[in-house]
């Protein structure tokens, strides 16, 4: 599966963005979506993370209640929904992509498929 992520970009602090994901392939429906992030110097970090149905996500404690995760399936395309938007939350984001991940989809190593990144800037 080939990634292409999009929907980064310069917001204020408070603001939202809604970075999105399309994947190419018929079989992006089996597919666990995840989304990391890496900000300058540091290493690369979970976001958020969606089941193949949609039925389940996970969320980094640092945007639970702030960030949204989805899919639509029929238009093979993840989403992240950034709402209330911190200083702290600038970095790349990527997407991402694995068949069987069991409990390792806060793992980035344990992910075979990866998006180029979209830059996201907040400003205070």
């Amino acid at each position: 599966v080939q990634l292409q992520a999009s929907g980064g970009g310069l917001v204020q602090a408070g603001g939202s963005l809604r970075l999105s994901c399309a994947a190419s392939g018929r079989t992006f429906s089996s597919y666990v979506m995840g989304w990391f992030r890496q900000a300058p110097g540091k290493e690369r970090e979970f976001v958020a993370a969606i089941s193949w149905s949609g039925s389940s996500t996970y969320y980094a404690d640092s945007v639970k209640g702030r960030f949204t995760i989805s899919r639509d399936n029929a238009k093979n395309t993840v989403y992240l929904q950034m709402n209330s938007l911190k200083p702290e939350d600038t970095a790349v984001y990527y997407c991402a992509a694995e068949t069987r991940l069991g409990n390792a989809y806060r793992d980035y190593a344990s992910y075979g498929y990866w998006g180029q990144g979209t830059q996201v800037t907040v400003s205070s």
